[in-house]
């Protein structure tokens, strides 16, 4: 591990669980944040700015569902694994949905739970290290990604922070087709899933905020049997 080791918090009210997963990341080199409640890991989350948490459902007071979606909400793009008893596929669709990037089924074993914390910090730097697209322009709409909005000529529309991803990997990849395959990668970090659904309720909202009409799109357009595509014109 290097000099500046990444953080990972932990928000888990069992503490054997919480013991377990400190002493075991710990003992690979990184620094660990616990919290016992959703409102202290917001509060670890805006001191600290870790690398990745590790995120249990079932919490005292706020449920980690919607600890992530106020994450999500102030932007922070760190990977988001979920921990829980649950096992139900409602819970993982809705997890991920929300802006997890990954799910673990208690009790899991610790070497997966390694492996899928380092996958998801290499594909964390890798993205963070792409030149970010900041403006786009869409006549006659503005799309300000840094600041999350869609300007239109008589209202502004607010972009959640998956919809920020979503359009600076197509405006990366303008004029090109992309599968739902590589935007399930690229923008929720995640290698496989058969839930293509997920891409398809996004692009509809993410169209409804950047098209004057979205039932017949002139920007972000379907590419029947192969995704989608930006047309930057």
């Amino acid at each position: 591990m290097s000099d500046n080791p990444k953080k990972i918090v932990i928000v888990e009210d069992e503490p054997s669980l919480i013991f377990t997963l400190q002493d075991t990341l710990e003992n690979e080199g990184y620094e660990v944040f616990i919290a016992e409640e959703g409102e202290q890991a917001i509060e670890i989350v805006k001191k600290e700015n870790p690398d990745l948490m590790l995120l249990d459902l079932m919490l005292p007071g706020m449920s980690g569902y919607e600890v992530c979606k106020k994450v999500r909400n102030m932007t922070y793009t760190f990977p988001i694994i979920i921990l829980t008893a649950r096992d139900q596929e409602i819970d993982k669709v809705t997890g991920l949905n929300i802006g997890a990037d990954d799910y673990m089924t208690k009790p899991f074993g610790v070497k997966e739970l390694l492996a899928r914390i380092q996958a998801r910090l290499r594909r964390s730097e890798t993205y963070s290290k792409a030149k970010p697209i900041n403006d786009l322009e869409l006549d006659p709409v503005t799309i300000d990604l840094k600041n999350a909005k869609a300007i239109h000529p008589e209202e502004e529309n607010e972009l959640t922070t998956r919809e920020v991803e979503l359009i600076r990997y197509l405006a990366a990849h303008a004029n090109e087709p992309v599968s739902r395959d590589a935007l399930l990668e690229n923008v929720w970090r995640y290698e496989h899933s058969t839930n293509t659904r997920t891409v398809d309720v996004h692009i509809s909202k993410l169209r409804s905020k950047i098209e004057e009409h979205p039932d017949d799109p002139r920007y972000l357009v379907t590419l029947h049997g192969v995704g989608y595509m930006l047309k930057i014109e």
